[in-house]
Parts: structure tokens; C-alpha cells; sequence
């Protein structure tokens, strides 16, 4: 059983999970963000990769993941900077990104890499559910790097439940088919996505993502899945904080950062 496993059987419901980008705002605060964020409270933390092509990010994200890059942020420095990730951080944590960086670092050697630092788990949204189960199910398997796939208003019954059917920990419900840092829209058609994917009973967990960025969305996603994400509200949070030269909070930072995550998780 992996952490992310425990996780979910020790507490089934009212998960809390933050997003955030690597190496933002500072290049070297990657870690201490981690840190501070166990912490807090927080269930499960998802860093972000980051990639100067998105294709689900909204403004915040993407301009988050463009100060990365500049800062020179790139996946084998992300790599460099877990080293020490389980000497310090105990809760999960997922990676997210998008295919091409993966594919450039070489699929199997990022798998390795992921196992041998303590990851529990990737998203990698743009890699087609075929494509990772025609060529890299077995690889991640081998790895036991669980494969998170996202499902949307759009996604149909039977590709749900193809999904479902994955050696995987949780599924990743998208609120709405909006990208990444607009809010939840918590009227009925979104109640009624909601309904619809939590009759179909499924066998794996479902975390809200997209839109989650109070306690009061933070509640809603709760009420029908076993928790939710917040990334763009939390991305917004940390700008102008002010950040040492090794990438930590000040004080003060710190402060803030606490009280983000109590005003969400109550």
C-alpha cells in the first residue's frame, strides 16, 4: 500500500490537496513549500512541472509556470531539489505536467527517478488514456508510480468507467470544462455532473479539481467526492511573499500561508 492508498483508507473523506508550481516564486523554494504546506494541514501536495505550452492551465498557472522557467526551473533540477524530499515531507505528493517534458527526460527514466525519490503518483493530462495503455501502463506499474487520469463534464460513461478499471489510486473530476483558476460554478448544472458521476458508483476515489478556491467550493466538492484540489487560489496566494535567498518563507509568509489553508479546510 503507497501513501496515497493510506491515505485514502485512513481518511476517506474532506482530503484537502494544494497544487503548486516548482520553482515558483523562487527557484529553490520548491521544498520549503512542501514542507510548510504538511505543516498546514494539507492531506496531499501536487507540484507542478512547469511547461511553456499548456493546454489546461488558466492565466494564473501559466504565468506561474513562465517565472519557473525563467527562474530555470526544469524537471531534472525538480529532481535534484527531492532529494531530500522524504527526509523531510511525509505526506503524498504527486507530480503534474504535461507529456512532452516527460517524454524529452525519457518516460522510464522519470518513472525511476519518480519511485526513487518518493513520489506516489503523475498526471500528465495531454498523454492519451490509449496511448499510456498501449505503451507505458506496465512501465508505471513496475515503477508503482500510480497513473492519475481526469475525467470532465464531457467525458463519457463508458470512458469513465475505462478509467476506473486502471491500477490507479483516485480519479481527478474537473469541475467544469473551463481551464485552470475560474471559479466553481455551484449552481445545478454543476450539481448535477456531480450526481450523475457519483451514481455510477465507482470503485476509486474522486478528487475535485478547477474552481476550488474557498471553503464554501471547497465544501461542495467534499459533499459529493472525497476531497478537492486548490491550485490557481493558492499559485494567486503566494505572489509578493516575501521569500529568502534559499527559497524559504519569511515569518510572515509562513503566516499566510497557515491562514490560506485554514480559511479553506475549516
Amino acid at each position: 500500500m503507497n501513501r496515497l492508498q493510506a491515505l485514502f483508507a485512513k481518511r476517506p473523506k474532506n482530503l484537502l490537496s494544494i497544487y503548486y508550481t516548482a520553482g515558483y516564486p523562487h527557484l529553490n523554494s520548491t521544498l520549503s513549500i512542501a514542507q510548510l504546506l504538511e505543516e498546514a494541514g494539507v492531506d496531499f501536495i501536487e507540484i507542478g512541472f512547469p511547461y511553456s505550452d499548456p493546454v489546461a492551465d488558466g492565466p494564473i498557472i501559466q504565468s506561474s509556470s513562465n517565472q519557473a522557467l525563467e527562474n530555470g526551473m526544469r524537471l531534472k533540477v525538480l529532481f535534484h531539489q527531492l532529494q531530500d524530499l522524504r527526509a523531510q515531507v511525509q505526506i503524498p505528493v504527486v507530480l503534474m505536467g504535461y507529456l512532452n517534458v516527460v517524454l524529452q527526460y525519457g518516460i522510464e527514466r522519470f518513472c525511476e527517478r519518480c519511485q526513487a525519490l518518493g513520489v506516489d503518483a503523475c498526471i500528465i493530462p495531454d498523454l492519451p488514456l490509449e496511448v499510456y495503455k498501449r505503451d507505458y501502463e506496465n512501465l508505471f506499474k513496475s515503477y508503482n508510480i500510480s497513473f492519475i487520469c481526469l475525467i470532465s463534464p464531457t467525458t463519457t460513461e463508458a470512458r469513465i468507467r475505462e478509467i476506473d478499471q486502471l491500477e490507479s489510486v483516485f480519479i481527478y473530476m474537473v469541475s467544469s470544462a473551463a481551464t485552470t483558476g475560474k471559479d466553481l460554478n455551484l449552481g445545478d448544472q454543476t450539481a448535477a455532473y456531480f450526481n450523475r458521476i457519483a451514481q455510477m458508483n465507482l470503485k476509486h476515489p474522486l478528487i475535485v479539481g478547477f474552481g476550488i478556491s474557498n471553503r464554501e467550493s471547497f465544501q461542495m466538492a467534499c459533499h459529493y467526492a472525497s476531497g478537492a484540489i486548490v491550485g490557481s487560489a493558492f499559485v494567486k496566494s503566494l505572489q509578493g511573499l516575501e521569500i529568502t535567498e534559499h527559497g524559504s518563507l519569511s515569518r510572515e509568509g509562513q503566516e499566510q500561508l497557515n491562514s490560506f489553508i485554514k480559511e479553506i479546510k475549516g
